[in-house]
């Protein structure tokens, strides 16, 4: 009996204490909650985060305009998914639904309907991101809380694995 104990113990162990380093630094799966990504994501598709890329400590991909990502927001409880549109340093502006970043127009297929009215110019300070939802008049974003630190951002949204029909690549 003690063996056998033993055995499983010297199993599940190391096995919790792998996943719990794997949900920690290298990817965690997350649920989208409402409709601000539509209609790239919807409520309940299951995501995996991955965090490799972005760490602090290992800089393998920086961050990117478009990125999708996976951050804590001053103020709100649960994690919000939002797409980078915004570097540091880069002054954003909205017209009339138009996002301008450094006053040149940005092309954005994955917005079904742009946001009504006008926003900024906001320059987006150093170590700081600006982010939007995709659709961009039900979306809590930087408009709201402004521009995210960094050192916020959870990981980038790379794979839908939930439900089996979207299946791929985060758009």
């Amino acid at each position: 009996m003690g063996r056998c104990l033993r055995g499983l113990l010297e199993t599940i162990i190391p096995a919790v204490i792998i996943a719990l380093l794997i949900n920690l630094f290298v990817a965690q799966a997350t649920r989208v909650y409402g409709q601000s990504m539509e209609p790239s994501l919807h409520t309940n598709q299951r995501l995996v985060v991955e965090k490799v890329s972005y760490s602090s400590w290992l800089h393998l991909r920086s961050l990117q305009r478009g990125d999708v990502v996976v951050l804590h927001a001053a103020g709100v409880d649960e994690l919000l998914i939002k797409r980078v549109i915004g570097l540091p340093g880069d002054r954003i502006e909205i017209r009339n639904g138009q996002v301008f970043v450094n006053r040149v127009p940005m092309d954005e297929p994955y917005v079904a309907s742009p946001a009504s009215g006008d926003y900024g110019p906001v320059d987006v300070p150093p170590l700081q991101l600006f982010v939007l939802g995709d659709n961009r008049d039900f979306s809590n974003d930087s408009r709201g809380f402004g521009p995210v630190p960094i050192k916020d951002i959870v990981g980038r949204a790379w794979l839908c694995y939930w439900p089996p029909e979207v299946w791929g690549p985060v758009p």
